[in-house]
């Protein structure tokens, strides 16, 4: 690397430890390194959302796939603006109401403790499976860019997280989340503006080529075709509607189960705070993504201008399409540039893992230690206590990554999707079923799960050829979680039909 990239680098990474030191000296209690004492002002944690839902995938993975096929796999995201309106409105006060600090908390008070205990346990596996996988991601970036040995580049990446982390906590998280928001966008925007500089007829070539090749169309890429889906509703191959359907439910569930969010709703100082914070979340988040796969575009129509083997290799499945913007950058931005982009590329990460550690260790202290072993402790016991279960979770995620560069990366990969899907799957109607529902009780969401889980390792059994033909699912394998909550739902409210409830909690 260029000793001007390698500056920006070592600036990038000072900064952020520096102000994990800096903010270290608030926290006092688990109050202030969980919540930052629920001052933020709606922007800041609105920005931090950001940074949170636009992770590696966001710069690696959508312009590798608007680059190789089109725009398909954006639709998900515009139904976030219309999730966030109904978590806005709808969820937020059930998280709002109580000084609530986790999102299970809801789920004791509705269900009992038995289904908090599960949520916890649940967040807390698919997270270090979610960071260390992100982690490893990165990892070959980094590798690749830097020419480092991958478990260096793990163990400085993941090193520097977890520094600003464990010491600053929760007000370090967000912050450096509005950093790293503003330092990934910028590095996109470098990429695009050298290469709208380089095309000779600049954004009307653009447009022209991609508009001509299908680029910008929702199509799906079969048998070397980009073929347009169709909008009509079936679960045997995609279409645009289930596309915004698995869309919807995927936001409701971020944002009614995943402590990363609702950390922050708890977060804010008001509800009118954590509303705007929302808002602008969507507002921001989805041109980000469109962006991106704006981005993935441009490359694509580049290198049709100006081919090169590699381009070719990741169109034609030789190479993985997602390394088509590390090798950009490598081989075709000046010295200094690199580094900013690089320092993207690890925001991206970073924002993600940041949060990852801190919730994890919110979960299992608020969750599980402080509510079930030791209910009676001092305030400086559960902080320290709070910081050696972040530090822990960062060795796991370094852990974690440093064996997927000993293993076959998509099989890990697949493993960690199933892993998420058997623990996580039909989360989101059991939220939905609390919050508007007086029905159900802890042993009907136990029978939930357990036939959630069936369904979902049918599916796996059946994707890995391990079943009969005769018994193999008949629906695309993307809406394993979109059936996984309608499964749960039938179960969990039919068996409240027929067997009554122990508890009417509900509102």
């Amino acid at each position: 690397m260029h000793w001007l990239d390698v500056g920006v680098l070592v600036t990038y990474f000072g900064g952020l430890f520096a102000m994990g030191v800096w903010f270290s000296r608030r926290n006092v209690d688990v109050e202030e390194y969980f919540l930052g004492g629920r001052r933020f002002k709606g922007w800041v944690i609105g920005m931090s959302l950001v940074g949170t839902s636009i992770s590696s995938i966001t710069f690696l993975a959508y312009p590798g796939d608007a680059f190789k096929t089109a725009w398909l796999r954006f639709l998900p995201n515009l139904m976030l603006p219309i999730a966030v309106v109904i978590a806005a409105y709808f969820f937020l006060p059930f998280f709002r109401r109580a000084n609530t600090t986790t999102a299970f908390e809801f789920l004791e008070e509705r269900f009992g403790p038995s289904i908090r205990v599960y949520g916890a346990i649940a967040f807390i596996v698919a997270q270090v499976v979610r960071v260390s996988l992100i982690l490893y991601l990165i990892s070959l970036v980094l590798q690749e860019i830097t020419g480092f040995n991958a478990v260096w580049c793990i163990v400085i990446g993941g090193g520097v997280v977890a520094a600003y982390t464990i010491l600053g906590g929760f007000s370090a998280v967000v912050w450096t989340d509005v950093i790293q928001t503003i330092v990934l966008l910028a590095g996109g925007v470098v990429c695009l503006f050298i290469i709208l500089l380089a095309l000779p007829g600049g954004l009307s070539q653009l447009l022209d080529v991609a508009i001509a090749d299908g680029k910008l169309a929702f199509s799906e890429l079969r048998a070397g075709e980009l073929v347009p889906v169709g909008w009509n509703v079936g679960l045997s191959s995609k279409t645009a509607t289930m596309m915004l359907l698995v869309g919807l439910v995927s936001w409701l569930t971020e944002y009614s189960s995943n402590q990363n969010t609702v950390q922050r709703f708890c977060a804010s100082r008001s509800d009118v705070e954590a509303r705007k914070a929302m808002f602008i979340c969507a507002a921001v988040s989805v041109p980000t993504w469109a962006f991106f796969m704006f981005l993935g575009t441009a490359l694509y129509v580049f290198f049709q201008v100006f081919p090169a083997p590699e381009a070719t290799e990741a169109l034609n499945g030789v190479r993985k399409a997602e390394e088509i913007l590390p090798f950009f950058v490598t081989g075709y931005l000046p010295p200094g540039l690199v580094g900013l982009v690089l320092a993207a590329v690890l925001a991206a990460a970073m924002s993600s893992t940041d949060s990852s550690i801190n919730a994890i260790s919110t979960v299992s202290i608020n969750d599980i230690y402080q509510r079930h072993l030791q209910p009676h402790a001092s305030a400086v016991h559960y902080l320290r206590l709070a910081q050696i279960i972040a530090l822990a979770a960062s060795l796991l995620m370094m852990g974690g990554a440093i064996v997927l560069t000993e293993t076959d990366a998509k099989t890990l990969q697949d493993t960690a999707t199933i892993l998420t899907s058997l623990l996580g799957g039909g989360l989101l109607s059991i939220y939905l079923i609390g919050f508007f529902s007086r029905r159900g009780d802890a042993r009907h969401v136990l029978f939930g799960i357990a036939g959630t889980m069936v369904f979902t390792g049918w599916t796996v059994l059946s994707a890995n050829g391990l079943l009969p033909s005769s018994v193999v699912y008949p629906f695309d394998l993307y809406y394993t979680s979109f059936i996984g909550n309608v499964v749960m739902f039938v179960i969990v409210y039919g068996l409240s039909l027929l067997w009554s409830s122990q508890n009417k909690t509900g509102t």
